[in-house]
């Protein structure tokens, strides 16, 4: 289990400090679920991915419905080993805050950065989703976001049609001072290159949850957690 971080430990759960904290944990391997409808087994993959090692899990569900959603995001919520992982709800921020995540995550037609930090707090993190535009960034760090993403930087089997985005922002995003992810067709051999390009983290979820089976999915957590800490050395 990855030991608590110092400020972590003494911020209260609903402070700036406690937000700083969370997000400086964005570091290595993020994982995304895929649209089950089965809560046992997505709780179950999930388990498996955080015993992998994976910095952050994001419940991101396109095809369920709201009672399924909050269902899923509860069930999450309540997993003993989540506590070893950032738990983020992508789209919603008030799912999220019912649910007790760490944070969410923004695309370009969830919402703005203040309303989700109304929701949330001052002690929750938001990230946000800035495809190519190094300028949509800048403008999500000025609102108070927490965290920038970026991509696809690969062919993504996800969104086959993202907006491509090139490793050359991730160093020019760095300046913003904020945990940088990169994500979108992201494999354990292109990974390592995304964070010598300047990523923090690396967003994933076929490359985890595309795996058969539980064991399987901790196995594609570690593969992937091993080659990013091989680059890191």
């Amino acid at each position: 289990m990855r030991p608590v971080p110092p400020m972590l430990a003494a911020a209260t759960d609903d402070s700036p400090a406690r937000r700083r904290a969370r997000a400086a944990r964005l570091r290595g391997l993020y994982a995304a679920t895929p649209d089950l409808a089965d809560t046992a087994d997505l709780v179950a993959r999930v388990e498996a991915a955080i015993a992998g090692g994976v910095c952050a899990i994001q419940y991101r569900s396109k095809a369920a419905d709201g009672a399924l959603r909050r269902e899923q995001a509860a069930a999450l919520a309540r997993l003993p080993a989540i506590r070893r992982a950032l738990f983020i709800v992508n789209d919603d921020a008030a799912l999220a805050a019912a649910v007790g995540a760490d944070g969410v995550h923004l695309g370009e037609d969830d919402g703005s950065i203040d309303d989700a930090r109304k929701e949330l707090g001052p002690g929750r993190i938001i990230g946000v989703s800035c495809y190519d535009d190094v300028a949509r960034a800048e403008a999500a760090a000025a609102a108070g976001a927490d965290c920038v993403a970026f991509g696809s930087f690969r062919a993504s089997g996800v969104k086959p049609a993202a907006r491509r985005a090139e490793p050359s922002l991730l160093l020019r995003a760095r300046r913003l001072g904020l945990p940088v992810v990169a994500i979108g067709g992201i494999t354990a051999g292109n990974a390592p290159d995304l964070i010598r390009a300047g990523a923090d983290a690396v967003a994933v979820i076929t490359a985890v949850f595309g795996a058969p089976d539980v064991t399987g999915v901790e196995s594609a957590a570690r593969a992937l957690c091993a080659a990013l800490d091989q680059r890191a050395a």
